[in-house]
């Protein structure tokens, strides 16, 4: 099959007899060309199925007005809603975004990013995945002056901004609730701790236990990946201690799906027998029954700051603007499960 030569501004110049700088005046709405000669060229340009060169006139100003975002996964709420935030205001500037996840795996992370960083995106958002222990990937953006963000989860050795969530303040909240609902053997399943996220949470966790005068219990804190496998087990080993919970902080909704499951099972009751906070209010937590305590995180939010404060640095890369850590707050939703 015959491939058919891309239509250049030449060719429409040609058809119109006009001149190619007058033709490229007129597609970009030039005001120094009648309204008459750019709706007459934008009309042929249609017609003769003319495309732009958005490659070649992104090169001239030496970007591409795209973002990456990497995410640690897409099918979680938490994560989907902060990219939709990116999505709308990026959009609003004329920015494209490139979206990939990491499925939590570092091997697979490190090529998202080096892929970003060979298409030459102009700055990349990011989320960590669980098993981000080192950084030499992302320097590939911190070292080339290139703009990074991350969200919720960061990396301490890189400079940069950041946009998190009170996940300390949150952790102390989730105990201070099951403490104040009777619970008096408090366990937490918790995720890595190289994570911020992770041991803020278990810091808020381990405060609120001190102020109220409880101790941990042998075996009460289960550091997992918060899968629902892992959740699973976690929350078995649990209910097996010769003392087992009468209350669990959940690193995540999943988990604490996990741990219902588990109850329903073997037929133990909630809020009765043990109650259960999760974290990240995913949709399934307001319609399973009984309904998940958790924690709404602004996901949406995040997302569209993240989005406005790295277009900010595209588009200011000489300026010294300073690093910022910015802290949102999150919201305790009870519900039947606590």
């Amino acid at each position: 099959m015959r491939k058919h030569p891309e239509i250049t501004i030449h060719d429409l110049a040609s058809e119109l007899r006009i001149s190619a700088s007058t033709v490229s005046r007129a597609l970009n709405d030039n005001k120094r060309i009648s309204i008459k000669t750019r709706k007459i060229v934008q009309q042929k340009a249609i017609d003769m199925g003319y495309r732009p060169n958005i490659l070649a006139a992104n090169l001239r100003i030496k970007k591409t007005m795209t973002i990456g975002v990497v995410v640690p996964r897409i099918d979680r709420y938490f994560f989907s809603s902060a990219i939709s935030g990116i999505e709308d205001y990026a959009w609003t500037k004329g920015f494209n975004v490139i979206i990939s996840q990491s499925n939590d795996l570092l091997i697979k992370e490190e090529n998202c990013v080096r892929t970003l960083y060979n298409n030459r995106v102009d700055g990349m958002i990011i989320s960590i995945s669980m098993q981000t222990n080192e950084d030499n990937h992302l320097r590939l953006f911190s070292d080339n002056h290139i703009p990074i963000l991350f969200f919720d989860r960061f990396c301490p050795t890189i400079e940069s901004d950041r946009i998190v969530v009170d996940d300390f303040n949150s952790g102390y909240q989730i105990t201070a609730h099951l403490i104040e609902r009777g619970c008096k053997r408090i366990a937490h399943i918790a995720g890595p701790e190289l994570l911020n996220i992770y041991l803020d949470r278990k810091g808020g966790y381990l405060k609120a236990l001190s102020e109220a005068g409880i101790s941990v219990g042998d075996g009460y804190l289960e550091v997992t990946g918060l899968t629902r496998e892992e959740g699973r087990a976690a929350f078995a080993r649990l209910m097996s201690l010769p003392n087992p919970p009468d209350g669990v902080f959940c690193g995540n909704d999943t988990t604490a799906l996990s741990a219902l499951e588990y109850c329903r099972s073997n037929k133990l009751k909630v809020p009765e027998d043990v109650a259960l906070v999760g974290f990240s209010d995913e949709p399934f937590s307001a319609v399973v029954t009984p309904s998940l305590s958790t924690v709404k995180q602004p996901g949406y939010e995040m997302g569209f700051l993240a989005a406005q404060r790295i277009i900010e640095r595209i588009q200011n890369t000489n300026l010294p603007i300073p690093f910022e850590q910015i802290v949102l707050p999150s919201k305790l939703i009870i519900r039947q499960s606590s």
